[in-house]
This record gives C-alpha cells, sequence and structure tokens, in this order.
C-alpha cells in the first residue's frame, strides 16, 4: 500500500533528507465516460496523471521492476508538469546565472528525480482514491484544480490542489498545494537556495543524482 505518511514527507523536507515529489499524490479508478466527458479541459491532465499512477502502484502491486514502471509513467510526467516551468521558478533568480550545459543537465536529474519519486512512493495499490472536487478557483490566468486523497482506512482525507496553465502544450502543473494552500514551488526554492550559487549548481546536480540513485535502488544512475 501506498505509503501516505513518507509521501507527505517528501513534500516538505530539503533535497539533502528527502525527496520533492512528494508528489505528492494518489491515484483513483477511472471516472466513467459520461463523468470524463463533462470535466473541464484543466482538470483532465490531473486524471490522466490518476490514471498512470493508478497503474503504477498496480504495477509496484505485482513486483514489476523499477525501471519498467519508471519508463511508462515517465511520459505521463512529463506531458502533465510543465517542468521547466516548475524547475525555473524553484531554482529562482539563480537559474538565469546557470551555464546552459548546466541547465540542461539540471533539467534532465531534476524530470528523474521527480518520475522516480512518484515510482518510490506509489509502490502498490490498496484501494486508495483521489477525487477531483467540483469547486475551481483562479490565480490570475491560471486556475486551481482542487482535489482529495481519500484513505481506505477512514482516516481524513488529504487535500492536493493543482494550479494548471495553459500554454504551447495545453494545460500543464505548475505548482501542486499541500492542504490547498502550501506551495511545493516555494518549498522547493527555500531548499534548492541552499545548493545553488550564482553561475554554480553543481551541488544541487550532484545531490539530486544521489537522490534518484538512492529513490531507484540504483536502477538509474548518471
Amino acid at each position: 500500500m501506498i505509503q501516505y505518511s513518507a509521501a507527505m514527507k517528501t513534500f516538505g523536507t530539503t533535497v539533502r533528507s528527502a525527496s520533492f515529489a512528494f508528489l505528492l499524490l494518489a491515484a483513483l479508478p477511472l471516472a466513467p465516460p459520461s463523468r470524463a466527458a463533462a470535466v473541464p479541459p484543466e482538470a483532465a491532465p490531473i486524471l490522466a496523471l490518476n490514471s498512470a499512477l493508478i497503474e503504477t502502484m498496480k504495477a509496484g502491486s505485482s513486483n514489476a521492476s523499477f525501471m519498467s514502471r519508471y519508463n511508462a509513467l515517465d511520459p505521463v510526467v512529463e506531458s502533465v508538469f510543465n517542468l521547466h516551468v516548475i524547475l525555473q521558478n524553484s531554482a529562482g533568480f539563480f537559474w538565469s546565472t546557470l551555464p546552459a550545459a548546466q541547465q540542461q543537465e539540471l533539467s534532465k536529474v531534476f524530470e528523474q528525480f521527480t518520475v522516480a519519486s512518484y515510482v518510490n512512493g506509489f509502490n502498490g495499490y490498496g484501494g486508495q482514491q483521489i477525487q477531483l472536487l467540483p469547486d475551481e478557483r483562479s490565480i490570475g490566468d491560471k486556475r486551481v484544480v482542487e482535489s482529495q486523497i481519500v484513505p481506505t482506512d477512514g482516516s481524513d482525507p488529504t487535500r492536493l490542489d493543482y494550479v494548471m496553465a495553459n500554454g504551447d502544450n495545453g494545460w500543464q502543473v505548475t505548482d501542486v498545494l499541500l492542504d490547498g494552500t502550501i506551495s511545493k514551488v516555494a518549498i522547493q526554492n527555500s531548499d534548492f537556495s541552499s545548493e545553488v550559487t550564482s553561475g554554480d549548481a553543481s551541488q544541487l546536480i550532484s545531490a539530486l543524482k544521489s537522490k534518484v540513485a538512492a529513490l531507484s535502488g540504483g536502477a538509474l544512475s548518471n
């Protein structure tokens, strides 16, 4: 069964001690076709993510290899999340000072870290559900898709909201809000600031590579 406490802990801890992709989430059964057709376009990527996560969890329960689960989930995460914007906002003003080669290397390991965190955290299925809530709200030209994780043990649901921006690739996640208010990007910005200096992200790159190796049990190495 997915480890909820570990997943929530990774959301609010530093790169040095945990994975940021807390990320966060649980999966749900697919919505009936009639309901899916009525979902607004900004919420459709979240349904796609949830569907992929439930398959990842089921694959974990059947002892599929880490890399097979990683390879299946990677294109979904890349499509649903605007990883470039998330990384750029997490790095803050330091991003523009980094050499192009470091930006490229950091982008690669950041994607690996994000996907590996999901695969590691969502490694077994026990009937969990995530429900899209009917209300949405706006932040400027962005939309916030509201949801809640419903565990199977009768405990209180956990609120997870997604900040969605509409760009060249359609609606994509640019931030995740725990309890509807706590910004993952803001937490990462605080965490990353201790690992990046003007013009140099080598320490952050090294930290993320180490975390990817740990999350994947050595299956992913750079």
